[in-house]
């Protein structure tokens, strides 16, 4: 059971859903979104985050092996340099150092993979799921994650 209901205020909570609706229509890849969102969660500790992106991402044909090693991702060869950099700037935007904030060298390789629209709306992305980790965490969400039935074409 949950301390908080999200679904209690849904009007304090539009502003999320818009700026996933603009990530959604940003033309980053879904693969790469499902990874970013699943690695924030992982770094925050977010059990109920990381079931429902474990869940999407499947659902939409991502491997499980890349799945498995995404915390090891730096030792592995299943990611492209995109992703790569995507994930770097994930890791970094969501430890964000106090003092020097985003490393240099995240943000040429980051720059290197994205153009500065696409690199706006990763940050955005990370910046989404880390507040969402922080809505899920604190309530105590449970992982009972349900993939919502999807429209055949």
């Amino acid at each position: 059971m949950s301390r908080l209901s999200y679904q209690t205020y849904p009007e304090a909570l539009k502003p999320l859903f818009a700026m996933k609706a603009h990530i959604d229509k940003s033309g980053l890849e879904k693969s790469l979104t499902h990874l970013v969102m699943m690695r924030a969660s992982q770094l925050n500790g977010c059990a109920y985050c990381m079931d429902m992106h474990s869940k999407e991402a499947r659902a939409d044909g991502e491997t499980e092996q890349r799945l498995y090693v995404l915390q090891a991702w730096r030792e592995t060869p299943f990611y492209s340099d995109r992703e790569r950099a995507a994930l770097a700037w994930c890791e970094a935007v969501t430890r964000l150092d106090p003092v020097h904030g985003v490393p240099d060298d995240v943000y040429e390789q980051a720059r290197a993979q994205f153009s500065e629209k696409e690199l706006m709306d990763l940050n955005l992305l990370v910046i989404l799921i880390n507040s969402w980790n922080r809505i899920a965490i604190p309530s105590k969400k449970e992982p009972d994650y349900q993939l919502p039935e999807r429209k055949v074409a």
